[in-house]
């Protein structure tokens, strides 16, 4: 499933609306690169003059003189205010790229969490680098010189019909070729680069999602599947670089000859416009030049609307994050009565696929320890995101002091229950940095608490500089085990009234998985926790055990009660204590 991508209309609006938000800065750059233009068509029309003086015999060293020094102050103006056009254009252009990514950035961090993970990685993270510096090209370089190119073309255009219009008709004889052409681009080009973007983020998936999964690869023996898959994600790729490099064959070898007729359709048009008497020798040379200076704005305005295209198809899929629907809508003044977690006939479906979880009944005790096991595949985690408020039930509700968790602000649903998960992330920073993220006004004190009650202190105080080591890409690397701790820290940080623990303990060895769970049950005291876990001593030591089978909850009690019972739980029981046993 790829984030959505916003339409040609909306993508238009943005456009607009960043012009008129930098309405005054782009004026000052507009009327400076005016100036500078103006100083530029100064040098044919003094050209134009000096050629019919010397026609005539009216030229004398001191005329000659005086449109020479005319041309250098003209050339010495032109560079002088297009110094400082450029410097206000490249401003412009950095000014509006900054609004764009922070707003993109603050549009992404409000993502429904079940949204990126359907997304996957690949798409999002295309958007997020090779999008943005799409944009980043376009805004930083294009705006400007398009401005600069467009002005200058409007102007010499202008120049050239008060010097003779007659004469000037022949720069549109290319405008019908040059149109028909980019009009066949630009209908293809479009949705060619769109395709080329996708087909990039599904590119960075496939390998992301391999490097990622490098040691599960070899361990399972499905490298050549993996191959298979990334080979398709690249023929794919090469097939859309293809295609739209294929439209840019025949649109600029048509554009380049399109530049070159008007120049020949004005000498040969002026040649008889002058026998016939309506334009001079120096008209007919000054639209000449005029002519060729516009192949360059030209040429320059027609090869940034290759970029523009890509630029545009990846503002397309900036914006398009925005269209992503919110996964809830809460209720400001929300506020449970207590802490009771309750779950009442849950059921649970994957966008276009069948229920997951069917009427689901749960109510937790406050203050108890509830695990939740089941073979892979029961429904165990799904469960653990609802009641966590991570998503939304298809139907019935999953409540906390009779307030639904997803009415609830995150930041005050996040005081009650709390989701830590098998996936820990340790980001760039200090590991102060790390732990602040749960609690950003924790000091070094606090900080060395939470880590003491998951047993991660010592290893702390091994680091260089202790909590303000640089940890994560570039600095320390953590193990998976102090990758955990790190999570589970900020668990304790953030303080939930409820836990729900997914397989937090799983990259542990089975020791020191239960030396922190010890040290989480003497912190978790009077919370209630609930444990999704694969292993079944976390059952045996909970007050109660439900077990999952196929989306259901098949068994509900105490361990011994289950065990004596002879039903799922014995039979899972039975199986692990003895694999246990046997890897004794």
């Amino acid at each position: 499933m790829l984030l959505p991508i916003a339409d040609t209309r909306t993508v238009r609006q943005e456009a607009a609306r960043l012009l008129r938000h930098h309405g005054r800065t782009l004026t000052s750059v507009v009327v400076l690169h005016t100036l500078a233009s103006l100083c530029g068509l100064a040098g044919p029309w003094l050209i134009g003059r000096i050629v019919d003086a010397i026609a005539s015999g009216t030229a004398t060293l001191t005329t000659v003189n005086l449109v020479a020094l005319a041309l250098v102050a003209a050339f010495a103006g032109q560079g002088f205010i297009s110094r400082f056009a450029q410097q206000r254009a490249m401003v412009l252009g950095e000014t509006v790229f900054a609004a764009l990514r922070e707003r993109f950035m603050a549009t992404v961090g409000a993502l429904p969490l079940s949204t990126v993970e359907r997304a996957g990685t690949g798409d999002l993270l295309s958007r997020t680098t090779s999008d943005i510096q799409s944009i980043a090209q376009t805004v930083r370089f294009g705006v400007p010189r398009i401005l600069v190119a467009g002005v200058t073309t409007i102007l010499t255009i202008i120049a050239a019909l008060l010097t003779n219009p007659l004469v000037a008709l022949a720069l549109f004889v290319g405008v019908p070729s040059i149109v028909a052409v980019s009009r066949w681009y630009l209908r293809r080009s479009g949705r060619g680069y769109q395709r080329q973007l996708a087909s990039f983020a599904r590119l960075t998936g496939v390998v992301s999602e391999t490097v990622e999964g490098a040691h599960t690869i070899e361990a399972l023996s499905i490298a050549p599947a993996q191959q298979r898959k990334i080979d398709a994600a690249l023929h794919e790729r090469r097939e859309t670089e293809r295609y739209t490099l294929g439209l840019r064959t025949v649109w600029l070898p048509s554009m380049e000859l399109s530049f070159l007729v008007p120049i020949v359709a004005v000498i040969a048009w002026g040649a008889w416009l002058v026998q016939a008497g309506d334009a001079t020798v120096g008209e007919v040379a000054a639209v000449a030049l005029y002519g060729t200076q516009l192949i360059g704005p030209v040429n320059e305005l027609l090869g940034w609307m290759d970029e523009i295209q890509i630029g545009a198809t990846a503002l397309s899929r900036i914006i398009g994050v925005a269209e992503v629907p919110p996964d809830r809508h809460p209720i400001p003044d929300a506020r449970p009565s207590d802490d009771t977690l309750l779950a009442r006939d849950v059921r649970y479906a994957y966008p276009h696929g069948r229920d997951v979880l069917h009427g689901i009944n749960l109510d937790p005790e406050v203050g108890e320890r509830l695990a939740i096991v089941g073979p892979s595949g029961s429904g165990k985690s799904t469960l653990g995101r609802l009641l966590a408020g991570i998503d939304t039930p298809t139907d019935g509700t999953v409540t906390v002091g009779g307030v639904r968790v997803v009415d609830l602000p995150l930041e005050r649903l996040r005081t009650h229950v709390a989701l830590v998960t098998q996936e820990h992330h340790v980001f760039v920073g200090t590991l102060a940095q790390n732990l602040q993220l749960a609690a950003p006004g924790a000091d070094d004190g606090m900080l060395e608490h939470a880590l003491s009650v998951v047993g991660a202190l010592e290893w702390m105080r091994s680091l260089p500089t202790g909590l303000q080591t640089v940890v994560g890409s570039g600095g320390v690397l953590l193990t998976p085990a102090q990758a955990q701790q790190v999570a589970l820290a900020r668990l304790v940080l953030l303080d939930p009234q409820t836990l729900v623990l997914d397989e937090a303990t799983s990259l542990l060895d089975p020791n020191a998985a239960r030396t922190l769970e010890t040290a989480l049950e003497r912190v978790l005291a009077g919370r209630t926790v609930v444990a999704i876990a694969h292993r079944l001593h976390t059952a045996h030591d909970a007050d109660r055990v439900a077990v999952m089978r196929d989306g259901h909850i098949v068994e509900l009690g105490h361990h011994d009660e289950l065990v004596a019972a002879g039903g799922d739980y014995a039979a899972l029981w039975a199986s692990w204590h003895s694999s246990d046993s046997g890897h004794a």
